[in-house]
């Protein structure tokens, strides 16, 4: 008995290994090369101002959801902190100094430092993860960005964008695909996490938040739709 159920394991291994295998060789692209330099700006510029970037650098508060409510999160850009929830969890963030973070379970503090300490780093690895399907496209002159104009093959231009430093995956790159006025339409990613590379996520259901500044309420991976929820961006 425990003989056929170790067949059966193994053939069930072997049968995901063959499916990744035909995956990749379907669908991975390698990393396109692209000329940075002023034109790559200039593209990067334009689709900065189709989103509306000075209405986005006045907004002070962004407040949204990820995995269909299970993270949430209350973003105070000015004072750089942000309050993030999951489960019994709740963690108010201090991105300029994460030490002086506070840290809640069921509405009581934490002050056990591992579990403090354990809390504090999943809730920076969900906020740089969850923020960044909302405000990637703000992101495109951060340091440590580097920008690249891509030639499509249909001739389109598109922008490629790399992250040599920051958030918790240095090093990963998106393409972003946009519309005739800059408008982003999708991107493709590079990423550290995902083995197939250039996988291609939508930018969806746009929303003019209060204060003025675009942003994308959800985005479709493949079957995979990550909605950010109730979205709201203002200034008191």
């Amino acid at each position: 008995m425990l003989k056929k159920s170790i067949k059966i394991l193994l053939g069930f291994i072997g049968l995901l290994l063959a499916g990744s295998v035909v995956l990749y060789i379907l669908y991975n692209e390698p990393l396109p090369e692209g000329q940075s330099g002023p034109d790559a700006d200039a593209l990067a510029h334009k689709m900065l101002k189709a989103i509306n970037i000075e209405a986005f650098k006045d907004t002070r508060y962004l407040e949204w959801t990820f995995r269909n409510g299970k993270h949430a999160y209350q973003w105070d850009k000015t004072l750089g902190k942000v309050k993030v929830s999951w489960s019994d969890m709740t963690v108010d963030l201090n991105l300029n100094n994460t030490q002086e973070s506070e840290v809640f379970e069921k509405g009581r503090m934490i002050t056990e430092q591992e579990k403090r300490q354990k809390a504090i780093k999943k809730s920076i690895g969900l906020f740089n993860n969850d923020s960044y399907w909302l405000v990637a496209p703000f992101k495109v002159f951060d340091e440590g960005v580097e920008r690249y104009l891509v030639k499509s093959d249909d001739g389109t231009d598109a922008l490629l964008v790399t992250y040599t430093s920051g958030g918790s995956t240095p090093g990963d790159s998106y393409l972003w695909k946009l519309q005739p006025n800059g408008f982003p339409i999708s991107f493709q990613m590079w990423v550290r996490i995902i083995p197939i590379g250039g996988l291609e996520a939508t930018w969806d259901d746009w929303q003019l938040v209060e204060s003025g500044a675009f942003i994308a309420k959800s985005h479709r991976l493949g079957p995979i739709t990550i909605d950010m929820g109730d979205v709201r961006g203002y200034t008191p």
